[in-house]
């Protein structure tokens, strides 16, 4: 497993500049793995983003969140079309800058919340696999895989836990999932259950103490959840993603300060994942 993190510790959104100045400290304390963030298109140049990873030989992720005005599962045809559009950008973006996953919750704006019974969900779920098909073929067409992520109760209505999720993924060729252990922590009863149900269709995975903040320390059950990692086979990356980017704030509803700092963040959660990882080493 390969230890990353998100540049959303320190910045939203990411620029080349940023990119540029973050990128070696993160390789110089260890980290193998960095995880870029797409708010929206053209915000960083990914052929630019490569040449600088690929000299680090830090290894790239995307993820990405839809825009208030995407929604992969309404009636609007234009806003549809948009919203696949957004998706191939994404795709291409993470084609360019050498990175095998774009995960997010890719249908719909989080925040967006509503009732729906079984027949409702059921639905709902049937025209997002519809949809979800082509995307992922494309996606698969460039060395893409598309990693669908659960989101808590307060950010979706949709797809909260991994049950939820594989009722997509498994019936979308090429779908991945990801998963993130600040969503499971609030949706599943037990997190090591939960990745071992995920099994080989789980491609990418945040990770974050249980208040968002440094792994490690909190009360989850990283030993069983790095155990569950282990038993599954998962070779992906493990990523930390902590939302202490000031621009961040009031859109992840961060209140208090998350660590002394982010670099501290940075450094404290890579020797906490490390260690694990070493533990689960043959």
């Amino acid at each position: 497993m390969r230890i990353g993190i998100n540049t959303w510790a320190w910045a939203a959104p990411l620029t080349d500049e940023t990119l540029v100045r973050l990128a070696p400290r993160i390789r110089a304390w260890g980290f193998d793995a960095i995880e870029l963030p797409i708010q929206a298109p053209g915000e960083w140049d990914p052929a630019r983003a490569a040449d600088l990873l690929a000299g680090l030989e830090l290894a790239p992720a995307v993820c990405a969140g839809l825009l208030p005005e995407h929604d992969l599962l309404g009636g609007d045809e234009q806003v549809v079309r948009r919203t696949e559009a957004f998706v191939r950008s994404c795709v291409r973006a993470a084609s360019k800058v050498g990175a095998a996953v774009v995960a997010g919750p890719l249908y719909a704006p989080a925040g967006r919340r509503w009732l729906l019974d079984a027949d409702a969900w059921r639905a709902t779920i049937a025209r997002l696999v519809e949809r979800l098909r082509p995307l992922a073929d494309e996606a698969a067409g460039q060395g893409v895989t598309i990693a669908l992520e659960p989101l808590n109760r307060f950010e979706t209505s949709l797809i909260n836990t991994v049950d939820q999720a594989l009722e997509v993924v498994a019936r979308v060729p090429g779908l991945g999932l990801a998963l993130d252990t600040f969503h499971l922590n609030i949706e599943e009863r037990d997190l090591p259950a939960a990745m071992r149900l995920a099994g080989d269709h789980l491609v990418h995975v945040q990770v974050c103490g249980n208040d968002r903040g440094v792994p490690g320390g909190d009360h989850l059950d990283w030993p069983g959840m790095f155990d569950a990692l282990t038993d599954i086979g998962y070779s992906g990356q493990v990523n930390i993603e902590s939302f202490t980017a000031e621009a961040l704030a009031v859109p992840m509803s961060v209140w208090r300060p998350l660590a002394a700092g982010p670099d501290d963040l940075a450094v404290e959660g890579l020797v906490f994942l490390r260690g694990l990882t070493r533990r689960n080493a043959p």
